[in-house]
Parts: C-alpha cells; structure tokens; sequence
C-alpha cells in the first residue's frame, strides 16, 4: 500500500470504528432499558398490587424481552415463570374475531350477513321502546343485527345466559340470548357484549361443523405453535396457572380469589363450555405468536391465516364516530380495539395501534408503526379499569422507551 493509499484508507477506519463504537453504545443503551421493565413491575409486586408479572416485548418476529417477577402464589411463594399459565379473559375475543374472518376468507359467511342467516332463533328479535314498573314496550328493530354489529359490539343485545344452575352449551346461550328484546337500534351505539361475542362462537360452530375450541386448535393454535393456549389446561398446565388474587381485608396486602367465568367448575373439565368471549388460558409467549401473525399482515413462518383484506377489516376502525372502548381515544375493530387517538395510557402507542385486554389485567397490543408487540400478564381481581391500570402505562412507556 502506498503513502496515498493509506491516508485514503484512514478517514474511513476511523468513521468504522466510529460506527461501530455507537453501534454498541447504542445497543448497550437498549438493553439497559430492557433491564427497567422487570425492574418497574417489581415496584408493583413490592406495593403488593399485583402477586407477579411476566411481560414480553417483541420487535416483528423477534422477541426482545421476557421476563417474570413476583410469585404466581402467594401461599406456596412459588416463583413466577415466563413460562406461567394465565387466564387471558376478553384477550380472547380477538382470536374469536380472527376465527369468523377465516370463514369468511373461505367464502362460507360474510360480515353483513344477519346473524338470523345462521342462527334462526334470532328471526323476529323485537327491541326495547319503552320500559316502567308496570309496562315494557317492544318494537321491531329498523333492520335485523349483523355479524359486523357482533364484531363491533353494537348489536344491543342485552344480558349475559340466565343462571340456570348448569353450564349452558353455546346453542343453549345463544338461545337465551336471541329471546331478550335488543337494548338499541342495531348499529346506533356502543355497548361492551360478551353476548355478541358468544353468539359469533355459536356461528363458527354451525358454519364449519366443528366445536368453537376444536376450530381453533385446528386453525390457528397447532399451526402457530401455541401449546399452551386452551380452554381446558391438562393437569401438567394447570400446575402452572398463576393464582388470582384481590385486595384484601381494608385493602391490606392479597387476598386470593376464583376466576369468576369458572363459576365454581373445574379448571380442567372438558366439559365446561367453551365461551368465546373469555375463556381461554394462555401464556405470553403464545399470545406473542398469534400477534405476530397479525402483525405480519395475516401470515406467519410462510403460511398465510387471513386474507389482506380480512387482516384490514380485522385491525382497522369499523366504529365510525361511535364513542367506544375503556379508555380516551379508542375505536373498535372487529374483535380487536383500536388505538385511534393516542392519549394516557396508550399515549406512547402510534394511531392504529390495535389489541384487548382482559379482565384481570392482562394485556396484548401491536404497534404497526413500531413494528411492535406489549404483553403483560398479571392475574389481579379488582384493578378499577384494567385497560387504565398504571401498570400498564408503565410498562408499555417502558418497553416503548427500549424500542426508541
């Protein structure tokens, strides 16, 4: 190498090396930050607002962070592992809604189908006009519910399945439902329905000729590799079900509590109903899989779920202007909420990020933008609003602070 050569050669050694040095400062940095979110959801495990917690951050197909901490009992001081069994609640609609899209791709149903298409018991549904001590008044609805008024929880249908001392099947559930007059015009309103989302499990049912659950292993967990995700844990699984818990006594420390949706059945009976609207278990790392396929626009290790279009109607707002949602600035999808305009807990997610919550405070939500993936996991009865719970807000600023 001449004198030429070499000077020629310096000025670019050095910006590599320079590169290279920012490159791992930079990454030294990131994963500083990944060391935070363990350390932020040990102050509620510390404050005893929740038992433990498991929370996974994915960056597309990557999994950059799971991490476990606290106890997934109390009682036994047996320690949370990443690898934990939860009871993921209203988490489990969207899958529900990714299942009817699936047929729907098929051509088998569609969207704007009326539920009464499939289902006959819902033909001649009256609406509530007026109700006093003494009357209630029906009329007939200006025109029949929709599978998209499930999907988007604007059917108005009214109350959950009547307490009949068993365990009604979907067809019995839906039954019940379809006899209760609707609380509002079809597509006039917003109201949160566990109903709706049965009634959609129902449909699955009747349109492909198989039972909700065995749709669903069949369809997306076995081929996503989502072992432990199920309505019904085996033995094995439900030693690693994470306790519930509540506050206790004068709000002083945990107390613990039963998973409401059981309704005193057992935990591994097969013969409990499936219930679509919230009855799976499942663990942070099998959510992750099934977000990212979503994320990846409806395909996954080569294989495509959905159709672009479903994957749109899927993740996109179908609520218009309607007010919905828990929190400020929601929308809903079909199935999935949407993120429409970021504000406090969700101030740090981008518009159009999309996911569910559960009743004890899980939660699972993908940021488009960020190419991003939040679960948190955490068994706690009682948290006020789950989807405004502070410890979602911290852990999502801090798995978001890791990203940037």
């Amino acid at each position: 190498m001449n004198r030429r050569q070499f000077l020629s050669t310096v000025p670019f050694a050095f910006a590599t090396a320079a590169a290279g040095v920012k490159s791992s400062f930079a990454q030294q940095v990131a994963q500083a930050q990944l060391r935070l979110i363990p350390q932020r959801m040990q102050e509620f495990v510390d404050r005893q607002v929740v038992s433990g917690a498991v929370t996974l951050l994915a960056h597309g197909s990557k999994v950059l962070a799971l991490d476990a901490v606290g106890y997934s009992d109390l009682a036994t001081k047996r320690v949370m592992r990443t690898d934990d069994l939860f009871w993921i609640a209203s988490m489990t609609k969207p899958i529900t809604g990714t299942a009817v899209l699936m047929l729907q791709d098929e051509g088998r149903l569609a969207v704007n189908d009326a539920v009464e298409k499939f289902l006959p018991e819902f033909e001649g549904q009256m609406m509530l006009a007026t109700r006093t001590p003494d009357t209630t008044v029906l009329k007939k609805p200006s025109r029949r519910i929709t599978l998209r008024d499930l999907l988007t929880h604007t059917a108005g249908l009214n109350s959950d399945s009547p307490n009949t001392g068993r365990d009604l099947t979907l067809a019995e559930r839906t039954l019940a439902y379809a006899l209760q007059p609707l609380a509002f015009e079809p597509g006039s309103k917003w109201q949160y329905s566990n109903p709706g989302i049965n009634t959609l499990g129902r449909i699955v049912e009747v349109v492909s000729g198989q039972r909700f659950a065995n749709f669903l292993d069949a369809r997306i967990f076995k081929p996503l590799g989502m072992k432990d995700t199920t309505f019904w844990p085996t033995e094995s699984q439900a030693r690693r079900v994470a306790k519930s818990y509540q506050p206790g006594p004068d709000n002083r420390g945990l107390a613990e509590v039963d998973n409401f949706f059981l309704r005193g059945l057992p935990l591994t009976a097969r013969w409990r109903t499936p219930l679509p609207a919230g009855g799976l278990y499942s663990t942070a790392a099998d959510m992750a899989k099934f977000y990212q396929m979503i994320l990846g626009g409806g395909q996954a290790n080569g294989r495509r779920y959905l159709s672009a279009q479903a994957h749109h109607q899927l993740t996109m707002t179908q609520t218009g202007e309607l007010k919905t949602g828990f929190t400020e600035g929601m929308s809903w999808g079909f199935g999935f909420q949407v993120v429409k305009q970021p504000q406090g807990v969700t101030a740090m997610l981008a518009p159009g990020t999309y996911g569910h919550g559960g009743a004890y405070g899980t939660q699972s939500w993908a940021d488009p933008r960020a190419g991003a993936i939040y679960i948190l996991m955490i068994q706690r009865a009682r948290l006020g609003n789950s989807d405004g719970a502070d410890i979602r807000k911290v852990f999502q600023e801090t798995a978001a602070a890791a990203l940037a």
